[in-house]
């Protein structure tokens, strides 16, 4: 049962990894975007990497404590499975304290209704020239990429143990 709940947090945390990796890997050609341009490609993202947040990210982080709880306190595959979630809380914590305040500028002009307008009103950040907003987005997201690969390569060692 364990063994089975590791698995699918390990695809769990690989999703995470991988929507944070794809934003990190289109910085430099977002960089040569003009204003216009960059916030016209900002707005593409919301829908699908929303849904892929809410379903690896949160599934990641509920998951992982449960498998920790299942596991025997103080073996190795335990302290493999905390490191994993501790580097997605913190992924997680970049996210609403960085991340997050600029997509509430990028998207303030956006009409959203529904639970999005409540997701994205939340931790509301200030506007600031658009190269330092997309520069905290980009760098926040490159070590958002970071945190979780470092997450998956956790729970992969966790999986040996």
């Amino acid at each position: 049962m364990t063994q089975a709940l590791a698995v699918i947090a390990l695809v769990l945390v690989a999703v995470t990894m991988g929507l944070a990796l794809a934003h990190a890997l289109e910085f430099p050609g977002k960089l040569r975007l003009e204003e216009k341009d960059y916030r016209l490609v900002q707005a593409i993202y919301y829908p699908g990497f929303t849904i892929g947040g809410l379903v690896g990210e949160l599934g990641a982080l509920l998951l992982l404590p449960i498998l920790l709880l299942l596991t025997p306190f103080g073996s190795e595959r335990s302290w493999w499975i905390a490191a994993a979630f501790v580097f997605l809380v913190v992924g997680h914590l970049t996210y609403w304290f960085v991340t997050h305040p600029v997509n509430s500028v990028w998207l303030k002009d956006t009409r959203i209704s529904g639970l999005g307008s409540v997701f994205f009103s939340a931790f509301a950040g200030q506007d600031a020239d658009w190269r330092q907003l997309r520069d905290i987005w980009e760098y926040s997201h490159m070590a958002r990429a970071g945190l979780a690969t470092l997450s998956l390569i956790a729970m992969a060692v966790a999986l040996t143990q």
